[in-house]
This record gives C-alpha cells, structure tokens and sequence, in this order.
C-alpha cells in the first residue's frame, strides 16, 4: 500500500525470520519461485537495511566521495543520504507481490499455532459445527477447483478424471506429486482439513484414513465421480479384494491354497500402501523375506503376472 516505515519493516522482517526457522523444504522452493530467487533470509535483511543507518553510510559514502569538498554542504549530503534510502526501501518493497503475499500468509497460517497449556479444554465433539458450515461448504468448493484446474497437468489427476481405465496404473509416486503439488500452491487445502469440510456437509460413514495420501486418494475420488460417497480407499480395497476372493472360492472350488493366499494378501497390503504393484516389487520387503518373486512364481507358476495384474486392476476399481 506504498507505507513505508521504519516499525512496519522492522516488523515484517522479525516475522519472516522466525517464519523461516518453520517451513519446509518445499515451503522454501515456492517461496523463491515467487519472489524473483529470494528466500525469506534476504528479503528480511533487505527490509531490515533501509532503515540501518550503517547500510545507508555503505551506499551513501561513495557518493560522496564524487564531490568535492568545495561543493559539498549539508544540503547535498542530506539529498544523497534520502535518495539512497528511497532506493533500498524501493528495493525491499520491490519483491513482495500479490501472489508471493498470499502464499506467505497461508504458509504462515499453517504454522502458526497458538497452545494454551494452562486452560485445557475438554473435547465434547469433533468436526464442523453449524455455524462452520459455510466455510466447510467454502473449501470443498475450493478443493474440486483445484482439481478441476490441474486435471490435465498432474498425472495423478489426469488418470482420475481423463483416463479412468488407468486407473490401475496409480502409483505412489504419482500420489506423492499431487500432495505435494497441492501443498505448495494451496497449503490450507490439506487433506485432513478437506475430509473434515466434506463431514460438515455430507453423510460421511467412514473413518479418516490413517495416512495423507490415503486421505487425499480418498478425496480424489470422491470430486471426480468415481465413489459416490466419501470413503477411505484402503477399506475399498480390502472390500474389493475380499469380493474377488470370494469368487475365486465359489461353489465347490478352492482355486488358491492357504499359502497362496497370504500371498495374495501381502499384493492387497502393499497395494493399500502403494497403489500399484510392479513385478520388481517382489524382490523387495515384505516380498524378499518370503522368497521373492522365485517363491511367488513356484506358487502361481505362469499365472503370477496375470494375477498381479488384475490385483491391481480390480482392487482400485
């Protein structure tokens, strides 16, 4: 807004300092990408600097140097001494925009937590209330933007939204780049906090799943269409790996033997953690411990890789 006082910048800058000692990583990288390469350190520093008196003497003594003793006064001196400020306040001022501002008070926001250890309150229900209700209403309609916006851009949501008979293609790495895609350009949509919002306003019967990513899959899709009802994707795999049992073993006909079937079981576990399962994936825990991908093939024999392949096809449907 074009202020520019001593008390504002110095304030500013000790709040960036100690915002920088609490963001991540990740938190850091966005923050240079939208502030023209400077972290959090620099611009603090830079604020700090158009009001210190030793910085402004650094920039003003060359200057001063230029002119001749004859021709300097105390009005010339003064001149350069202003107009050097008014640069390094320009320069200060010149990172913070729009964007930049707003991503660092969502950031800030997040870190921010006020604890009360001598008044302890009692929890009597958790979620949304009434009067939050609007806001809940607010961030689910924030969320399915988002999704909707990055749809054809992040793999992850592509194969949700655009190419649904991939869906067995998932992995765990394309869901790890949509949450920390998500993190960085919109941290106040963190998948806890958007299940919570769709509880505010939806019949939710399912528990929150214990992991994030679990979370934010679940949420997917949900937005896109693919569950009618919010529920945790690691129990829509155990119940779709329970039906495709069932009709492995139907009627008179046991199709797996016991040991088989732990086997099977130990695919369904690593698919709830890891969204798919690669045939190399047997050669490393839990697999390698029970003889890897040798063991499975002496178990299954030919039909190991069609089996893995429609585990993973029917287990994320």
């Amino acid at each position: 807004m074009g202020v520019a006082e001593e008390d504002l910048f110095t304030s500013l800058a000790n709040r960036l300092i100690r915002l920088n000692k609490e963001v991540t990583e990740k938190e850091k990288e966005r923050i240079v990408s939208l502030s023209k390469g400077k972290t959090l350190g620099q611009m603090s520093a830079e604020l700090l600097a158009a009001f210190d008196p030793d910085k402004i003497d650094d920039e003003v003594q060359p200057q001063l140097r230029s002119i001749s003793p004859t021709e300097m006064t105390p009005a010339i001196e003064e001149k350069i001494r202003g107009k050097v400020q008014e640069h390094l306040i320009d320069i200060a001022i010149s990172t913070f925009n729009g964007e930049l501002n707003e991503y660092i008070v969502l950031v800030r926001s997040l870190h921010d937590q006020k604890i009360d250890s001598v008044n302890m309150d009692t929890v009597i229900s958790s979620g949304f209330n009434s009067f939050t209700k609007e806001k809940a209403e607010e961030t689910v309609k924030s969320f399915v933007e988002y999704l909707e916006q990055h749809k054809d851009e992040i793999m992850a949501l592509s194969i949700f939204y655009n190419q649904p008979y991939n869906r067995r293609n998932l992995t765990l790495k394309m869901a790890q780049e949509l949450l920390e895609k998500l993190k960085q350009d919109k941290p106040l949509l963190a998948p806890a906090y958007v299940w919570d919002a769709y509880c505010a306003i939806e019949n939710v019967k399912a528990n929150q799943p214990k992991t994030e990513l679990t979370v934010l899959v679940s949420l997917v899709r949900h937005a896109c269409g693919i569950d009618k009802n919010l529920v945790a994707f690691d129990s829509t795999i155990e119940k779709n790996f329970n039906k495709w049992l069932f009709r492995q073993h139907t009627g008179n006909r046991n199709r797996f033997t016991p040991e088989q079937i732990e086997w099977l079981r130990m695919i369904k576990d690593h698919i709830v953690s890891s969204y798919h399962l690669d045939l190399d994936d047997l050669d490393y825990t839990p697999f390698d411990a029970q003889g890897g991908r040798g063991k499975m093939y002496q178990l299954f024999g030919e039909e190991m890789e069609k089996i893995i392949e429609e585990l993973n096809e029917v287990l994320v449907a």
